[in-house]
């Protein structure tokens, strides 16, 4: 019923905004949407067959979240091609091709929870997903670069960003590694004005994900990804192992590394400059500034608390809003600050239901697997909607399932499959019963003494 509720939402969402904007019902209406509700059925059948006692949130979630963001980029479709019928870079229509990657990562999602029985068969592969990880993060550097940004790898006429994979892969090799060196990270090292420092030794690893993030940015000019790793390994280190002295150490070099970055690279420098002065791009002679980040901060204003209503806004004045992660703009003008909120939320949700799975489950490997999952979600979120809104400087990171993307589609739901799977094992650990007190033997200390030294006699 959640799943139908949310296919429900988009095709009345979707219906809205074709009729504000030609008067007439889309064609092919009742297809596309009995399509899509075929395919999120499909899914929740995968999901009652291979894991039934997974969480009944998370997948509905995922389709309202998908559903909206094919809402909007049709919507946007409509408006481009109205108003920028003359350049076919920006009129070509995106909805049909995220329809598609829509149900390819529906597909990949289902062969994940039929065909990895259990989550722990990730953990006997954390070096290698490892590896994988650092060359594909390293991949686009060797690649032309799109936007100032050196983020995708390019297979013919085909791109994919590879940090999207990453991001999943990078948070088994954390949960991996953690796992097996928890003890050393969270019992040894020494107080500094009492904060818990670790070893000199035990730094290594965060040294090596510090350098590859610095590398990441200054070779790829991606900040976002960075952020994202960075964020992601100092995060699963304070689950781990509880000390503070990572999170301290973590936070002071990523000040130091952000600052060394920023003052040296112009991208990241006009990222920053165009971040505190986003209407300076007006009185600028600089033609090649962008005014995406005003544009962005009028339409939210326009918007208002409820918003313009669908199909009424004005979203194509933000440069390529459907095509980037300034999709959020055009919700938060014709949906407003409760429709912007409301996605938040639908977000957090998710996250929630991430970090209950992790704690509910028994093993180290799925705890921190789960939490790293829900760290990685937040992150994101944090460093999109963030750089919309003006928080802090736009990343060009894109909003899970919002916005157009294939790498960016298959890749969450992947994401989503994975956490299917823990919340699974969680709800089947639930029911298995509890151990029979009277069954339980127990030793005393002095038991296992006398029996020593009897032994020794």
């Amino acid at each position: 019923m959640l799943i139908l509720f949310a296919i429900a939402i988009a095709a009345f969402g979707d219906a809205e905004a074709v009729l504000a904007l030609t008067g007439k019902m889309p064609s092919g209406f009742a297809l596309q949407v009995g399509g899509l509700t075929v395919v999120a059925l499909g899914a929740h059948m995968v999901v009652r067959r291979w894991a039934a006692y997974a969480d009944p949130l998370i997948l509905p979630i995922t389709v309202l979240l998908s559903g909206l963001g094919l809402t909007m980029i049709h919507r946007l479709d409509i408006s481009d091609a109205k108003e920028h019928a003359g350049v076919p870079s920006i009129a070509n229509p995106l909805a049909k091709g995220q329809v598609e990657w829509l149900v390819i990562g529906v597909l990949v999602f289902s062969a994940f929870v039929i065909f990895v029985k259990h989550h722990r068969w990730l953990a006997n592969y954390p070096y290698v997903l490892m590896a994988g990880s650092l060359v594909l993060l390293m991949a686009p550097a060797f690649f032309p670069s799109t936007y100032g940004a050196k983020r995708w790898i390019y297979i013919g006429s085909q791109t994919i960003e590879p940090d999207e994979f990453t991001k999943i892969s990078l948070v088994v090799f954390f949960a991996g590694y953690l796992m097996a060196n928890r003890d050393a990270l969270a019992l040894v090292g020494r107080k500094v004005w009492g904060v818990s420092l670790p070893r000199g030794r035990n730094l290594g690893p965060i040294i090596a994900i510090w350098v590859v993030s610095l590398l990441v940015l200054v070779f790829e000019v991606d900040l976002g990804t960075s952020l994202i790793v960075f964020g992601i390994f100092i995060i699963m280190l304070y689950m781990a192992t509880e000390r503070t002295g990572w999170v301290v150490i973590g936070l002071l070099m990523a000040a130091v590394g952000a600052y060394a970055v920023g003052s040296t690279s112009a991208n990241v420098e006009g990222r920053i400059n165009g971040w505190l002065h986003p209407m300076a791009v007006f009185a600028s002679t600089n033609s090649g500034a962008s005014d995406q980040q005003a544009q962005a901060l009028f339409a939210l204003g326009h918007g208002g608390f409820f918003g313009t209503g669908l199909g009424q806004g004005q979203p194509w004045l933000i440069g390529f809003a459907d095509r980037s992660d300034w999709i959020l703009a055009p919700f938060g003008e014709e949906l407003g600050t409760a429709g912007v909120m409301v996605i938040i939320m639908l977000y957090v949700l998710m996250a929630e239901r991430s970090l209950r799975t992790s704690v509910r489950l028994t093993d180290p490997f799925g705890k921190l697997t789960a939490g790293g999952l829900a760290a990685a979600l937040i992150l994101q979120i944090f460093v999109v909607i963030g750089g919309v809104i003006g928080l802090i400087p736009e990343t060009g990171k894109a909003l899970p399932f919002l916005a157009q993307g294939g790498s960016s589609m298959v890749a969450n739901w992947i994401m989503v499959a994975l956490m299917i799977k823990l919340s699974d094992a969680a709800g089947r650990t639930d029911l298995e019963p509890a151990p029979d007190p009277a069954a339980t033997l127990t030793i005393s200390a002095e038991e296992i003494a006398a029996a020593r030294a009897e032994m020794e006699h």
